[in-house]
């Protein structure tokens, strides 16, 4: 047992080197490749039968979902405000059982996670500027099966590249959520689950003018679409600060 817990560190390491090689350097097809054909060829990378929903942590979000994100999905979170707080509380949940991934592009603060609860010491984030480098990621990522949890931003890909990345995240089980201001059509059709999320109020602290503090906002997170479940619910959430 010691021996397969070291050798799969080993690969989660090398795992992490290839990507974060591959971020600074999209030249390195070759790496990508030979990688990709590796994972393929595994045999103890069969299919992963998917099971129940993954459970954010969020009582009124929840609700909605009937349980929580569907596990191996694609799923976006849209809208201009409030969807990183909706996955701040979702990585929270995340980081208290395993590893989440997150591929960056410049938006991540990762102090913010730390204050909604994130143990940031299980969190692989992968700096990516081009959509190219955030679909060879996503991939690899999804292949391995070392995070139960990917976050990605949303890019301007063929339907074929969504396909692909929803047909891997629902074989090997895992979550990927796309963080975007709009679906566009493409990822619309391979999203089994679509949330938006907008600002319903701001919440103040004490007395209300030069008195007062800012304590937070409300949500409202609206189902757009789901594989079981009726769109047009909604729920209202709170996002408070510290």
């Amino acid at each position: 047992m010691a021996a397969l817990a070291a050798s799969q560190l080993s690969e989660n390491v090398i795992l992490s080197d290839v990507i974060l090689s591959l971020s600074k350097d999209e030249g390195r097809r070759e790496a990508f490749l030979a990688l990709k054909a590796e994972l393929s060829g595994r045999p103890s990378l069969s299919p992963q039968p998917v099971e129940g929903t993954v459970v954010t942590a969020i009582p009124e979000l929840d609700r909605l979902l009937a349980g929580g994100f569907p596990s191996g999905s694609v799923a976006t979170l849209e809208g201009a405000t409030g969807r990183w707080s909706v996955a701040a509380g979702l990585i929270a949940a995340m980081t208290r059982k395993g590893l989440v991934a997150i591929l960056d592009d410049g938006a991540l603060y990762p102090p913010s996670l730390a204050e909604a609860g994130v143990c940031l010491e299980r969190v692989l984030i992968v700096p990516v500027r081009k959509a190219l480098e955030v679909a060879r990621a996503a991939d690899i990522l999804l292949r391995s099966r070392i995070c139960r949890l990917i976050l990605m931003p949303a890019i301007a890909l063929r339907d074929s590249i969504w396909t692909r990345l929803a047909t891997l995240a629902h074989r090997n089980g895992v979550l990927l959520i796309v963080m975007a201001a709009r679906a566009g059509a493409a990822l619309s059709a391979a999203a089994e689950l679509r949330l938006h999320c907008a600002l319903e109020r701001i919440i103040m602290r004490g007395t209300h003018g030069l008195w007062g503090s800012f304590a937070g906002f409300e949500l409202c997170v609206n189902l757009r679409k789901h594989k079981h479940l009726p769109s047009g619910h909604q729920t209202n959430m709170r996002a408070l600060s510290s």
